[in-house]
């Protein structure tokens, strides 16, 4: 009793104590708080949300490279409760510890090998990108090196995602992979990141949104620029200290509430560093812009307007950059004229719109919105062909006999007025009703296109019609429904028109005639297919019973051909599509000619769509100088835009992916618990990949969760294998799913095997 008394009264002498020294140590607990913070941030291991627990294992080391732990100790700090998750601890100490990332001290403690890249003698050094896994380590892709470059994530060295980097390759015994460590970073590739803010006291941590950015970004008070807990901003990192674990940064903008349509496209676009809004004041600038045309411009130009024109679009088309004129002449042969919007009589070289459109190379297509290139005052009204008005082009016109032979072309500025806006859907019920509006001129157009269309695929062009997903939203974005757009005859009716201006004007310029040499120009090109995907493809093709085994690279295309016309319409036809694209080179801009494989032009650029491309615009210019008989342009600038304007194409694709993932992830909130029949896509360490076979939407089940046995990831043979029944699940199979978790913050659907 008495020793009781004696705890509660030295218990009250300390509690006064506290009291009345917390006052006096609250300035200076202010003045060091920052500090304090910013050393947690190098040695606070909270395991990222976006890495698995093998990272977070490693991350607990490398916050203390000289202290040892036991897996008791780092399973509580990773948060690994169940008695099940601590021995998958032990067993990754052990494995760490087999590698040699990790050095056995005493019984049952491990600590960080820091003598281990000491030991290591360099073989060689390359130079390279940085391609980031969900895990936290990476792989560095060099045209140096034979091999991709493994780099673990203590390697990495602050290295991020794209990043160009310059890495020491070591000597080991691992001869199935090369291993190395960055020792310096050469570029940035993004300096921006898109996340949540987490507010700790006044300061706060930026959550990236990107799997590829493993860590979390700390945020000063005086940079959180107003962000409150829990909203959706825009950071930059601004100082990351060689022994700093996590990057200092600051907020650039506030996007908005998580989950908000608007905040979420916003959100897409600015993690691709594209741009979200439109300057005012090249809005301003534009309304000076005059649609009024002039005697001059008349004068100069060819007339067009009493030859019957008219353009076909999407029915939500806002901006027409392309026309169709259609006359008979005497001679027995058609003039058809392919009238492109002529942007750069309005957009002059270096003004403040010229600049903002070569910085975004190109216009963005989300789901719910477009971002335009151009201000909409010039996209949608001044340069856009609208009906029943006089418009300004840039046209290629050509003389086609009844088997579609090309006999005379012309190239320059003119004036039209279209007659009628079709769209897709009216032209083709004229052609396939043989009647309506412009009857006669849709049916010669339509049936001289598929004639060109016919001789394409002949001389070796590719045929990829694949079906594009589709949303009807509703008033607030959110997607209600989901079809599948095919193209048919109208859409080729166009499409070759297109690709007849296309390739003409880039034979007009890029063959070299004699006693004349070759002029810079912007050339749209499309490289052989890569050897190894291809000979990937052909194996992995087979289990389905498909053979792709062409015996020389021209009869290659039509190989490729004949297999999407054999999966058409067959519950694997999505997936042997997309493995056929991965397997090809991707179609770039660039000065060098080497010709369009998948379209089999020995010369084709991009001329018609210069309200949407800025390489459009470089080509009407060069066009425009090279008729006039100018000089040839030099190389240096037209090549870096070609790069740029690659690089921001890319992008742009990349965002309306990303976009699409969003909706189909939102579409499927309400499906939870619905069955489907599905179709494996992919497969790996961490889990089965499946696309639903009625609506093409992708999602994922967790090996942890395929509870009939202990399954194990066969990287070699591409499968999961149990291991008790020796069950595998590999690319292709077909299976049965229950959608189980559709997340909006991590874009993810999550699926349940459902076991025969």
């Amino acid at each position: 009793m008495f020793l009781l008394l004696v705890f509660f009264f030295l218990l009250d002498y300390f509690y006064e104590s506290f009291v009345k020294i917390k006052s006096y140590t609250s300035n200076i607990i202010a003045t060091f708080a920052k500090i304090i913070i910013i050393n947690m941030v190098t040695k606070k291991e909270k395991p990222d949300k976006n890495t698995d627990k093998l990272s977070a294992v490693l991350d607990v080391f490398n916050s203390k490279p000289n202290k040892p732990f036991n897996y008791k100790q780092v399973a509580r700090i990773i948060g690994a409760d169940t008695e099940e998750e601590r021995q998958q601890v032990l067993q990754m100490l052990r494995d760490f510890a087999r590698q040699k990332t990790l050095k056995r001290i005493g019984q049952g403690k491990f600590r960080l090998n820091n003598q281990k890249t000491q030991q290591r003698r360099v073989k060689r050094t390359v130079t390279g990108c940085v391609d980031m896994t969900m895990q936290g380590y990476a792989f560095i892709i060099s045209d140096e090196s034979e091999k991709d470059v493994f780099v673990s994530q203590h390697n990495l060295n602050h290295a991020l995602h794209n990043d160009i980097v310059k890495v020491n390759i070591y000597n080991t015994k691992k001869a199935y992979r090369v291993e190395g460590e960055v020792i310096e970073i050469i570029e940035r590739s993004k300096h921006n990141f898109v996340g949540i803010v987490e507010l700790s006291g006044n300061n706060g941590f930026l959550i990236p949104d990107s799997r590829q950015m493993p860590h979390d970004i700390f945020i000063p008070a005086e940079k959180l620029n107003n962000a409150k807990n829990g909203q959706k901003v825009i950071g930059r990192i601004t100082d990351w200290a060689k022994n700093m674990r996590n990057p200092i940064g600051e907020i650039v903008d506030v996007i908005g509430n998580p989950g908000e349509n608007d905040t979420e496209m916003h959100a897409i676009l600015a993690e691709y560093d594209l741009p979200y809004r439109f300057p005012s004041k090249l809005d301003e600038l534009a309304e000076h812009i005059s649609e009024k045309i002039s005697n001059e411009d008349y004068a100069n130009r060819r007339d067009f307007r009493g030859i019957t024109t008219f353009t076909i679009d999407p029915a939500d088309a806002k901006d027409f950059d392309d026309a169709l004129s259609l006359r008979k002449l005497k001679n027995g042969k058609y003039e058809i004229g392919i009238h492109i919007a002529d942007v750069t009589h309005y957009v002059a070289p270096d003004t403040e719109i010229d600049k903002e459109a070569s910085e975004r190379a190109t216009s963005v297509y989300l789901v719910d919105r477009t971002v335009p290139m151009l201000p909409e005052r010039l996209s949608n009204f001044i340069c856009s062909l609208r009906p029943n008005e006089e418009k300004l082009c840039f046209s290629a016109v050509f003389q086609l006999d009844e088997k579609a032979n090309v006999s005379n072309e012309w190239f320059g500025r003119t004036v039209i007025y279209s007659n009628r806006r079709f769209t897709y859907e009216e032209a083709q019920n004229i052609i396939e009703t043989k009647e309506g509006d412009l009857c006669d001129e849709i049916l010669t157009l339509d049936k001289l296109a598929k004639i060109l269309r016919a001789k394409r695929f002949k001389a070796g062009a590719m045929n990829f019609d694949r079906a594009e997903a589709k949303f009807v939203l509703d008033e607030n974005g959110k997607p209600v429904s989901l079809y599948f757009k095919e193209n048919k005859d109208s859409n080729n009716l166009i499409e070759e028109f297109m690709l007849l201006a296309n390739r003409k004007v880039a034979e007009y310029i890029g063959k070299v005639r004699a006693g004349k040499k070759a002029k810079t120009f912007v050339y749209r090109v499309h490289d052989t297919p890569d050897e190894t995907k291809f000979n990937k493809l052909k194996e992995f093709v087979k289990r389905f019973g498909y053979t792709v085994n062409p015996s020389s690279e021209k009869e290659m295309a039509g190989a490729l051909n004949k297999l999407m016309a054999d999966v058409k319409n067959k519950p694997e036809a999505n997936l042997v599509e997309t493995l056929t694209l991965r397997s090809m080179a991707k179609a770039t801009y660039t000065i060098e000619n080497i010709g369009h494989y998948g379209l089999a032009f020995p010369f084709y650029t991009h001329f018609t769509s210069p309200i949407r491309r800025y390489p459009d615009m470089m080509v009407h210019r060069l066009l425009a100088q090279y008729l006039a008989e100018g000089k040839s342009a030099e190389k240096t600038y037209y090549q870096e835009m070609c790069k740029h304007s690659s690089m921001m194409e890319q992008r742009a694709a990349d965002a309306e992916r990303a976009s699409i993932k969003y909706k189909m992830v939102e579409f499927m909130q309400d499906k939870i618990g619905c069955e489907y029949e599905g179709i494996i896509t992919g497969v790996t360490e961490w889990g089965v990949y499946v696309e639903i076979c009625e609506n093409k939407i992708e999602g994922m089940i967790s090996i942890r969760g395929m509870n009939d046995d202990y399954y194990y990831f066969d990287e070699e043979n591409y499968c999961v294998t149990g291991r008790m029944h020796g069950k595998k699940y590999t690319l292709g199979d077909k299976t049965r799913i229950k959608v189980i978790r559709s997340d909006l913050d991590k874009k993810q659907i999550d699926f349940a095997m459902i076991f025969e």
